[in-house]
């Protein structure tokens, strides 16, 4: 398992995350043995929101009822969860920034979460709210680091125009089919390419200058929720020849190639598996070990569609 140096931080994190979305319905075994293959892959990092599960903490509690950690396994993870979003709205207020983060503490049976993400922007923030709320967890020891998710630079920027922590991570979608991130800085300054039309004003190289790391939530989506790509042989046929034909060469599945491809990248960004199956962790995990030639990722990023001015 690939690891990284996570930015500002004293954390070392394997490039792979498990994400705990999807466990609400899952009995206490099946998220033991999922938890415990990623462990065995070498999987540290662990990400929660507080809305997941279709209930408020519904997959934390489900985490903290299903994993008992002794002390020195606890210091051994990086848990993350997230706060912001509400039933119909959005809310960075310091209020309810608080009592999230102690009903997840709750819910997850923790002291303490080693990062909190703001989940998506809320168009009325106040940075002076948010800074005060981590001001608070962090001398309470309740959140040791903090960071964003979904936004945009400038909405970084006015965050830190009050907050004083450093924000040390973005979670974003990326995937080789969802890769406007990226895709818009290989096509700059091309007038008429759709693809050159830059959706997240240069939040990879800021993220890159900033040492924030991204994390890549649905690395295997198509675009946004509309299923993998991953043997969609209707619309994706070349990405998948390609892929197949690189899996067999370095002896991994399409999984390991779709997870190379994020890791390949030199911003060292993480990848958020949603899976609940636990031979698909063993299968990005060592695809994360896979460093692809420049001629293997551009190969990959053609064939998803993308253009090469």
């Amino acid at each position: 398992m690939k690891t990284y140096a996570l930015p500002q931080t004293d954390l070392t994190v394997s490039s792979i995350i498990l994400g705990m979305m999807r466990i609400a319905n899952m009995d206490d075994g099946e998220i033991r043995r999922l938890v415990g293959a990623a462990r065995d892959t070498g999987v540290t990092f662990f990400d929660h929101a507080d809305i997941y599960g279709g209930s408020p903490h519904r997959c934390e509690t489900r985490f903290g009822e299903a994993i008992s950690l002794t002390a020195g396994e606890r210091e051994k993870l990086v848990i993350q969860s997230k706060v912001g979003i509400r039933k119909g709205f959005f809310d960075f207020s310091a209020e309810h920034i608080l009592a999230s983060v102690d009903q997840s503490l709750a819910a997850l049976k923790m002291d303490y979460l080693d990062v909190l993400l703001l989940h998506r922007p809320d168009a009325l923030v106040e940075p002076e709210e948010v800074a005060a709320a981590f001001d608070r967890l962090q001398s309470s020891g309740k959140v040791r680091y903090f960071g964003v998710s979904n936004h945009r630079p400038g909405q970084v920027e006015v965050l830190k125009t009050a907050v004083k922590q450093p924000l040390i991570v973005n979670q974003v979608q990326l995937s080789i089919t969802h890769a406007p991130l990226i895709a818009a800085g290989v096509s700059a300054n091309m007038a008429g390419l759709h693809q050159s039309v830059d959706r997240d004003n240069g939040l990879l190289d800021y993220s890159r200058v900033n040492n924030m790391m991204l994390q890549a939530w649905s690395p295997f989506q198509k675009r946004f929720f509309d299923g993998v790509f991953l043997g969609d042989r209707e619309n994706f046929a070349d990405l998948n020849d390609a892929i197949d034909e690189l899996a067999k060469h370095y002896g991994v599945t399409p999984t390991g190639i779709a997870t190379a491809w994020i890791t390949r990248h030199p911003a060292k960004i993480q990848v958020v598996l949603g899976t609940t199956r636990p031979e698909r962790v063993a299968d990005a995990a060592a695809g994360s070990d896979v460093t692809l030639t420049r001629g293997e990722w551009y190969r990959l990023f053609k064939a998803a569609g993308h253009v090469l001015p």
